[in-house]
């Protein structure tokens, strides 16, 4: 397997959360908080970050509520989403998301840091979900 880097956004109309992860260990790691200001994220941040990680994908988490339901953030996920794709000619993919913050928050203990993290939680679920079970998979056909 190729190894990319991925580089994950948790998208919030104040803070965008984000975070660095590898397929070749399946691990992600919290990076920092972008601000958002009069609605438009730090566009410069975001360069200078794919800039630095040089990623092949981008993540995006695609919030819903608990029942499944869309709400104003999913739409602003999508948005925001596009525009990545349209300003950086990168693949996104976009990661249904639940209570992330809210995990992120009983992790930490606190709010401090809590959007990173929540990004965080957001690209394992994408690893878990693409290279994870992907590699299970492969080992148990191996085996029958």
């Amino acid at each position: 397997m190729k190894s990319q880097t991925l580089l994950c956004f948790d998208y919030g109309k104040k803070r965008i959360g984000t975070a660095v992860g590898q397929t070749i260990t399946a691990t992600a790691t919290t990076l920092e908080i972008i601000k958002v200001i009069n609605a438009k994220p730090d566009w410069k941040k975001i360069q200078s970050l794919i800039d630095e990680w040089k990623p092949e994908k981008l993540i995006v988490g695609h919030p819903f509520t608990l029942e499944g339901e869309r709400q104003d953030m999913t739409d602003a996920a999508e948005r925001f989403s596009r525009q990545l794709e349209g300003r950086f000619n990168l693949p996104v993919e976009l990661v249904e998301e639940q209570l992330s913050s809210y995990e992120a928050r009983r992790e930490l203990k606190s709010t401090r840091n809590l959007d990173a993290v929540a990004a965080r939680l957001i690209l394992e679920t994408w690893l878990n979900e693409n290279i994870v079970q992907n590699h299970r998979q492969t080992m148990a056909n191996k085996q029958d």
